[in-house]
């Protein structure tokens, strides 16, 4: 081999040893992008994420973190601890392999036509009647609040997202007049496939709760509705798991600063300021986070989807670390 042949194979073995490098390198890089990335808000051509890098966990809840106000992974019977579990035709259960990593889960199952598959709600801090038994000692006014939910829905899912997830509320009566509401849900029409962040008030400007009974839709300020950057219930989206967390802050008295924002496996999806969600009411705060399978038109098939690894708390929560395969 004379020296130039000899030049080219050294820079050719260069470059392969550096193509492998990145090769190993590269779970290190995609975990450490996870950790804080941002996601173009509104917009159709997010491309598909690996949603392995959400880092699903089992007995997530044994290492429960201090500010986690509850937590329930379903590896333990915990449906006790909600004031209310409803499974209308056992249509919502906690069931085993069904949820992350082969663990157990909660199973939604709507048949074709049906519009409420089950709840999960859960009470805390101070709430208006002793049937919303809480779950932490009870009496605290939380003003900010992070929940987080893994949701997976079947591989042949279709119909959009079938409209309720999770909201966070100011509830203040026995017939559970909302103050205020923080619902995570899908979409309508062009918006169906993604999730939306659509806060509201019960209260007047001053701060006056002028609703009187729970969606008591004539008596609420809807404060603006914005689409989540994902269409995660899109055909090629769905059979995946997503770690879906939502962050709400109240306004101070008097203020027009609540927030109100969601991450899709610890991408920042949709955001909103500048809320003036109470006015100056502050006899209650956050009291019940709920999780439901509510479609308002009813499912078009019969179909499931899959809810694991809740989380209350009143910190960023972030999605968990992989232990095990996907």
């Amino acid at each position: 081999m004379d020296a130039v042949a000899s030049r080219m194979v050294a820079r050719i073995m260069k470059r392969l040893k550096i193509i492998a490098c990145f090769v190993a390198l590269s779970p290190l890089m995609d975990l450490a992008a996870a950790q804080t990335p941002v996601a173009p808000v509104v917009m159709d051509t997010t491309s598909v994420r690996d949603t392995a890098s959400n880092h699903p966990v089992i007995h997530e809840c044994d290492a429960a973190k201090p500010e986690w106000i509850f937590c329930d992974d379903f590896e333990t019977d915990r449906l006790g601890s909600y004031f209310e579990y409803t499974h209308p035709d056992s249509s919502f259960e906690r069931t085993d392999s069904v949820g992350v990593l082969g663990s157990f889960g909660m199973h939604a199952r709507f048949r074709k036509g049906e519009i409420d598959a089950g709840s999960l709600k859960i009470a805390l801090g101070k709430t208006p009647v002793p049937y919303m038994h809480p779950v932490d000692s009870g009496g605290t006014v939380y003003r900010e609040l992070y929940w987080r939910v893994y949701l997976r829905n079947d591989s042949t899912w279709t119909g959009g997202g079938g409209d309720k997830l999770s909201r966070a509320q100011v509830l203040t009566s026995q017939s559970w007049a909302q103050a205020a509401g923080a619902p995570v849900w899908s979409g309508s029409g062009a918006t169906s496939n993604y999730l939306v962040i659509d806060p509201y008030s019960g209260t007047d400007a001053s701060g006056v709760v002028r609703a009187t009974t729970y969606n008591d839709f004539s008596r609420l300020r809807w404060l603006g509705a914005i689409r989540s950057a994902t269409p995660i219930f899109a055909p090629s989206r769905v059979g995946k798991w997503y770690c879906v967390e939502a962050h709400a802050r109240l306004n101070d008295p008097g203020e027009h600063n609540g927030v109100f924002e969601l991450w899709i496996d610890d991408y920042v999806e949709a955001r909103e300021g500048n809320l003036d969600w109470l006015g100056s009411y502050t006899d209650y705060g956050f009291n019940a986070v709920f999780f439901e399978n509510y479609w308002n038109a009813g499912s078009p098939v019969e179909q499931s989807r899959y809810m694991d690894n809740i989380v209350v708390s009143t910190k960023r929560i972030g999605c968990g670390r992989l232990v095990g395969g996907d």
